[in-house]
């Protein structure tokens, strides 16, 4: 087995609109992999998405959501580990099915990194 801890990914999203870390500046997941802003977290809003990296996950557990019993595991930051939100290993529900395999992200514990670049050439 491993016993290296996990490694933050590096550049992977460089010049990309992001979701970053609100604590620690971490890049989480790429805007692009977002599948809906509908989504209720444990604090608020949520976001589902088809990915996230540089993220831990904690132990798996039967939860009872808002749409039924799942079977998730929370997502920690590894810049900082603060929660972000939760993995979908498992939805009771065939209707819930979706989600397997995909990430709530909790909206309050992102950043919006846009890429914004400025003109080189301007003068300011």
């Amino acid at each position: 087995m491993d016993s290296k801890p996990p490694q933050l990914s590096a550049n992977i999203f460089h010049d990309r609109p992001t979701f970053s870390c609100i604590h620690c500046c971490v890049p989480i997941a790429l805007q692009d992999e977002l599948i809906s802003k509908s989504f209720t977290g444990r604090e608020g809003r949520g976001f589902l998405m088809n990915s996230a990296v540089n993220v831990k996950m904690g132990k798996k557990e039967d939860r009872p959501l808002m749409t039924g019993v799942h079977t998730v595991a929370d997502v920690f930051c590894l810049g900082c580990t603060n929660r972000v939100g939760w993995y979908y290993h498992k939805a009771a529900d065939s209707s819930q099915k979706y989600k397997e395999g995909k990430y709530l992200l909790e909206r309050e514990r992102l950043v919006k990194e846009n890429a914004w670049k400025l003109d080189e050439s301007e003068e300011y």
